[in-house]
């Protein structure tokens, strides 16, 4: 006996709308024809991105809700009044349930631009859900219930790892794992752009540095080591890992990275007071 296939819609169709519904697809908790996505007229390439998923296409937000059991709010938080405005004006059935991805924007600010009953719950995945490895969290809104719950982090879950948290969590949470696969891809890139300048061939040092970078994740995931350990248990006395790291903390690598989330969380915050207002 199949389950029955969740129909998921998406108010906004960019890059982490589509990693995340390529995930919910390669999981078999619904497929193409079971998708709505509303994509601005003049964003040709998500309207493409969603068809050639099978998924449905409109220029409509409320045709998304009414065609789906669950649907991400995945436009830029300055288009989410407008975004979800019409719907407002609309009788929303109580099985609706909505998971906002709008960097910033709070549960109470959904809750106001939606009809008062409305179900939300605030998502933060990141795009390697495209590949199953998102590190995704979630928080429940005051309508939201048990089985909304249970539902989220099974949709979540099936794209990487997921954890319910505190709203206060949330812009932190965007700056490090939201945000953090742009800083993980530079150094990656910068790992491979220094073994190209010893002399390695382009694409031999971009397999052996991302597959590092893979590799010592999963070790500091799976071990529960601190990273502070497994870091000394590559260095020897005098050997040239210490070297490399004494020239990252002379260049203030740590500082900068930490720097970095801090950044982005203050921009988040940014953003948060800006829809108070």
């Amino acid at each position: 006996m199949t389950s029955k296939l969740i129909k998921i819609g998406f108010i906004g169709g960019g890059k982490m709308a589509q990693a995340m519904a390529k995930g919910f697809i390669n999981t078999g908790l619904t497929k193409g024809e079971a998708m709505t996505s509303s994509c601005h007229p003049s964003d040709a390439l998500s309207v493409k991105a969603f068809k050639e998923l099978g998924a449905k296409t409109t220029f409509e937000n409320i045709e998304v809700v009414e065609n789906s059991d669950v649907v991400v709010v995945a436009t830029k938080p300055s288009i989410v009044p407008e975004a979800l405005g019409d719907i407002k004006k609309k009788e929303t059935k109580a099985d609706k349930l909505f998971l906002s991805i709008a960097m910033g924007v709070t549960i109470k600010q959904l809750e106001k631009l939606l009809p008062h009953e409305a179900r939300v719950m605030r998502v933060m995945p990141n795009t390697p859900a495209l590949v199953q490895n998102a590190a995704s969290v979630f928080v429940s809104g005051k309508n939201a219930t048990k089985d909304d719950a249970r539902l989220a982090k099974k949709l979540l879950q099936s794209i990487g790892t997921c954890e319910e948290v505190p709203e206060s969590y949330l812009d932190p949470i965007t700056a490090l794992s939201g945000s953090g696969p742009a800083y993980v891809y530079i150094m990656i890139e910068a790992l491979a752009d220094g073994g190209v300048k010893m002399g390695l061939p382009r694409d031999l040092a971009l397999r052996l540095a991302s597959q590092t970078v893979l590799g010592a994740g999963q070790m500091v995931r799976d071990t529960m080591i601190h990273p502070g350990q497994l870091k000394d248990d590559v260095s020897s006395p005098a050997g040239s890992t210490a070297y490399g790291l004494h020239y990252l903390e002379q260049k203030g690598f740590r500082a900068a990275v930490a720097g970095a989330v801090e950044a982005a969380t203050m921009q988040c915050r940014a953003v948060s007071s800006k829809g108070d207002k």
